[in-house]
């Protein structure tokens, strides 16, 4: 059985991990699993937890699907007893594209001759493969596909006598994106790539010390937030507090603008802001770059939500729940037979036909990238009664894969790779469509005059080409990058 998205989540882009991790509480793992629960959005094919005991050493859990179907078993969590753990919630961007493997769930396990070391990473390494075939020219034996046991070969390798200074060494090796959750026995380490593409949180719960991918983590369990970890920033967590250092020394940051639009919860905070009203400026900007006549603006739930009450806010039109997701939609459909396969997104979500009948209706979704789900989407609007269906779409045109951690289809699947605005409003036979434009997207993320188009302050690559890192292992494959003037 695939543990892969269902076939009616595959116009999405996914974000592949989250990690969390604790140090100087009791039961450790009891925390992480709740952490994981609230980072499940992040990576929903399987989960892991590493803990530390004293008395007993470590100990580890890997399983396949979700936290809540795993890690709440009492009889597992005893197996994870101590006051240290990590873990990691995935879904696959490097690695096997087959069947999920158990031996790719992370936190991966290593035993250097200083201690033992787990390592949970959300990123994606760019030079991954060039790294791989270089180690096992020298003699590594991996063990599984992805691109995080690397690190650990590098680590190995190294001639530092301590697990922190050999991370150092392996990072610097490294390319692409990475915030990293690591441990030792005695030692919780939290590390972010020098252009700080992916987040990571620093928390506080009594005496111990968190590390999170998003706020909401904490939140959970009651934790306090302290601080972002800054990009190129390796934080030390023991029982004694925490040590900052910079060994990739500071960089100007280019945080992934797509946590804002759709990856991160909406009741995180990143980069200072709230997601929500992030998402909700969103709306805003859209109304006021693309308004039409309309009698409502209805959400595609649950990601287009807070940009329709933006939209709405601004345009004076009512907002209304249009559309109805059906919450207990899980991975119990994970095998459908062909008939319901065939019924695609109604499974997932139900028109309400009440007060859609007879309406012009403005439907707001947070991006298009095959466009498969948006043509059904319309259909099932229009069949319940619609006298008008427009797009608005709280993102630019995504037209570049994403090399950082995201799992994005091939360039020539991507809609807005292949098509101008108005051709994709014919193909997916609507009224009206409209992206909202990169300069609002970033006022709407806080950067009042728009994109800096010679220093940009966030990686908007699937939106412009930019890469930030230079995708090596993939331009060594033969993709080719944007052409500059």
């Amino acid at each position: 059985m695939s543990f892969r998205a269902t076939p009616f989540d595959d116009d999405k882009l996914r974000e592949e991990c989250g990690v969390f991790g604790v140090i100087n509480v009791k039961d450790a793992a009891n925390f992480v699993a709740l952490g994981l629960h609230a980072l499940q959005h992040r990576g929903q094919e399987a989960g892991g937890i590493v803990s530390y005991d004293p008395v007993s050493d470590f100990h580890s859990a890997r399983r396949f699907g979700y936290v809540r179907d795993n890690f709440t078993s009492a009889k597992l969590m005893e197996t994870l007893p101590g006051p240290l753990a990590i873990g990691h919630v995935r879904y696959s961007t490097a690695g096997s594209k087959g069947p999920a493997q158990l031996r790719d769930v992370q936190p991966l396990f290593a035993e250097f001759d200083m201690g033992g070391c787990a390592i949970a990473h959300n990123g994606n390494l760019t030079n991954a493969l060039a790294l791989r075939q270089e180690l096992i020219a020298r003699g590594s034996i991996f063990q599984s596909s992805s691109d995080t046991e690397c690190i650990i070969h590098l680590m190995a390798r190294s001639i530092q006598r301590s697990i922190p200074e050999r991370m150092k060494d392996a990072l610097r090796r490294v390319e692409g994106a990475f915030s990293i959750v690591a441990m030792t026995r005695s030692k919780l380490i939290g590390v972010r790539d020098p252009l700080g593409v992916r987040p990571l949180m620093l928390g506080r719960i009594g005496d111990g010390w968190i590390l999170a991918s998003e706020t909401c983590a904490l939140d959970i369990i009651g934790a306090e937030f302290i601080r972002e970890i800054e990009p190129g920033e390796m934080v030390i967590c023991t029982d004694n507090g925490v040590e900052s250092a910079f060994p990739f020394g500071r960089q100007r940051s280019r945080f992934c603008i797509f946590e804002h639009v759709y990856f991160s919860r909406p009741d995180s905070v990143v980069g200072g802001q709230s997601v929500y009203e992030t998402r909700r400026r969103i709306g805003v900007e859209l109304a006021r770059e693309a308004p039409v006549e309309a009698d409502l603006v209805c959400p595609i739930p649950d990601s287009g939500t807070p940009a329709a009450i933006g939209f709405s806010q601004e345009s004076g039109i009512p907002y209304a729940m249009g559309i109805v997701r059906n919450q207990y939609m899980g991975r119990t459909f994970i095998e459908p037979s062909e008939q319901i396969r065939n019924m695609g997104v109604r499974l997932k979500l139900n028109v309400n036909r009440a007060v859609i009948q007879g309406k012009r209706v403005i439907l707001v979704d947070d991006s298009v990238v095959r466009g498969t789900t948006s043509r059904k989407i319309r259909e099932m609007v229009l069949d319940a009664g619609a006298a008008e269906v427009h797009f608005r779409i709280a993102s630019p045109p995504t037209v570049w894969p994403c090399f950082y951690g995201v799992d994005t289809p091939e360039r020539e699947k991507l809609i807005a790779a292949n098509m101008s605005e108005d051709q994709i409003r014919d193909y997916l036979g609507v009224d009206s469509l409209r992206f909202v434009s990169l300069d609002g997207l970033y006022r709407a993320c806080g950067e009042g005059e728009g994109r800096n188009k010679v220093q940009p302050q966030f990686c908007d690559a699937c939106f412009s080409g930019d890469y930030p890192v230079r995708p090596a292992d993939r331009i060594a494959s033969g993709f080719q990058l944007k052409a500059t003037a």
